[in-house]
């Protein structure tokens, strides 16, 4: 793949867009399903159904891998309540596997889902009573389609009193660790393998 190419092999990324209620399809998605890319994310917004997002995942062949967790994590929360297709506990594993991957030549990405360390995650109840209090207001005001997510965003960041922004820098930081951290494993494996 051109990306592949170019040497953006590893995307660290806050999140990914999900498939939302309408199922309307980001095209970030579509993408990881036909290019050759390893996603670091912290999982798909709680404003998103994380349910019809990994199972269009699983349509597209793209494998999900937790790092280190049983649990897809839900952005914010470091678990979402739905188990990930794939946990490896290490750099290293997450490299074999996109090795692994490679070999299969099956066209498709990998999403690592990195969850929030534990020190930034917010309550699970405090952060969905959040999001539940936006998207009524959103609602209420007739917000949609292109104006909904910056909305939601924004007024979950006042609800929260800059909680959920400040877990959304931790998270950043986080994912673009883990990815260097896989970059280093996949390059020296790679080399190890010539």
């Amino acid at each position: 793949s051109s990306r592949f190419q170019a040497g953006m092999r590893y995307m660290p990324a806050a999140r990914k867009r999900g498939a939302e209620a309408t199922f309307d399809i980001s095209a970030d998605l579509t993408e990881l399903g036909q290019t050759g890319t390893t996603v670091v994310c912290a999982g798909v917004k709680s404003i998103l159904d994380i349910a019809k997002t990994l199972e269009y995942l699983e349509t597209q062949r793209v494998p999900v891998i937790a790092y280190g967790s049983d649990d897809f994590p839900a952005f914010y929360t470091r678990s979402s309540g739905l188990k990930a297709d794939h946990r490896l506990d290490t750099p290293d594993e997450i490299a074999r596997a996109m090795l692994l991957h490679d070999e299969m030549e099956s066209g498709t990405g990998i999403l690592v889902a990195n969850p929030i360390p534990e020190a930034d995650a917010l309550d699970p109840a405090f952060i969905d009573g959040t999001i539940a209090a936006a998207v009524a207001e959103a609602e209420k005001r007739g917000i949609g389609r292109k104006e909904l997510t910056p909305f939601l965003l924004a007024r979950i960041n006042e609800l929260s009193q800059g909680r959920s922004l400040k877990a959304n820098i931790a998270l950043v930081r986080n994912n673009a660790a883990l990815a260097a951290r896989i970059a280093v494993a996949h390059a020296e494996l790679k080399s190890a393998t010539r």
